[in-house]
């Protein structure tokens, strides 16, 4: 079944989220927080023209938004401990020992500067420089689904430099900046220290151009394909610094390979692909390669990841790796349309982290709930993941 969800399928698919919610409840000290976060989770997945206090509160039944607003914004509950639930949920049916944890981060569009974290800064759901806060999530992919797991609201400087300006958004004087990089090295590491079961990272250049996170993981060992530019260098036998785009210049035609990377929106994603050897790892079963992805239709265009493996990783696999990449896209733009992850108008810090845990939790339910349709042979309910 195509298209967005019906009302009819969001009435009932709503009814098991009870069941989600019943594994966290006992993050909410009181039955009123308790009831209102399931009231709140089956509103963000209702078919609502706009998903705001408002509209989840009359499709609550409620009077007015205020059991909402006290949910998100006064009452004490503990959203980390939602978001451990929700990982523990998502690895008891997602679990993919083969899975993929895809770093990525995504803008929300905001007016005025008084939510946390607000700014002009790029933004690549607008593709241009907008008003808006950026989140860094962490999705995970494997061969049942696919759903964030982890999130970080981004704090540009203008915020940590300016502490009373943090305060009047809840933000509290422990929190320093930290680069995006910096934010997705701890969620990984996160994942890591909670057993989440995975083999490959992978990330976009944004965040594989990061030498020194590269070295960290494989340091840890930790199997990835990350993209970056052509700028990057890396160390050869016969240069410290070499240029990705002078490495990839002069292979033979024979070297590349045309292969898909995935189903896209209009069909597979095909490219040419080649990988070039760089220099040997400490261990001899680990290798590092350069991938390169090159356009069919315009030759010129040529994009670059850095992959570390064991030695008798395929070009098929990296591949694969690569293309797991748009997991996350895909994530973004279900959690969005569908789950009302980017329908918010809280201004606080906490209160918007409770607002995306909360959406994160629908999502990963849809994702669930999907794969048993799958496993049990019934027709696709929808492209939720």
């Amino acid at each position: 079944m195509g298209g967005e969800i019906s009302e009819a399928d969001a009435r009932r698919w709503s009814d098991g989220l009870a069941e989600l919610h019943e594994r966290f409840a006992r993050r909410f000290a009181r039955s009123e927080s308790r009831e209102s976060a399931l009231a709140y989770m089956r509103g963000l997945l209702a078919p609502l023209e706009r998903k705001n206090g408002w509209t989840v509160a009359e499709e609550a039944g409620h009077a007015g938004p205020d059991r909402i607003q006290r949910l998100l914004n006064r009452i004490d509950w503990d959203a980390d401990g939602v978001l451990d639930d929700v990982r523990a949920y998502v690895v008891e049916h997602l679990a993919d020992p083969g899975g993929v944890l895809v770093v990525d981060d995504t803008g929300f569009l905001k007016k005025g500067v008084r939510s946390a974290g607000v700014q002009r800064q790029y933004s690549g759901t607008a593709g241009r420089t907008e008003n808006c806060q950026v989140g860094v999530f962490l999705a995970y992919s494997g061969e049942r689904g696919r759903t964030l797991i982890d999130r970080a609201l981004y704090l540009p400087k203008s915020w940590t430099d300016d502490r009373e300006r943090c305060r009047a958004a809840g933000i509290g004087d422990e929190v320093e900046f930290a680069t995006k990089v910096q934010l997705a090295k701890a969620m990984v590491r996160r994942a890591i220290d909670d057993g989440i079961p995975f083999r490959w990272v992978t990330a976009d250049a944004g965040y594989g151009y990061s030498k020194g996170w590269r070295y960290e993981l494989e340091q840890a060992d930790v199997f990835h394909v990350v993209a970056t530019t052509r700028h990057d260098t890396v160390v050869t036998r016969r240069a410290l610094d070499h240029p990705l785009h002078d490495l990839v210049a002069g292979l033979p035609r024979q070297k590349w390979k045309r292969r898909s990377c995935g189903e896209g929106a209009h069909g597979p994603r095909v490219y040419d692909w080649a990988r070039v050897e760089v220099r040997p790892w400490r261990r001899p079963d680990r290798r590092r390669w350069v991938l390169a992805r090159r356009s069919i239709t315009d030759p010129t265009k040529v994009a670059y990841c850095i992959a570390y493996a064991p030695a008798a990783t395929t070009l098929n696999e990296l591949i694969a790796v690569a293309g797991a990449r748009w997991a996350v896209e895909e994530c973004f733009q279900t959690a969005k349309g569908q789950c009302g992850l980017d329908d918010y108008q809280v201004r606080r810090h906490q209160g918007r982290y409770r607002h995306i845990t909360l959406a994160m939790a629908v999502h990963a339910y849809l994702a669930v709930m999907q794969a048993g349709q799958l496993e049990r042979g019934l027709d696709q309910v929808e492209h939720l993941t």
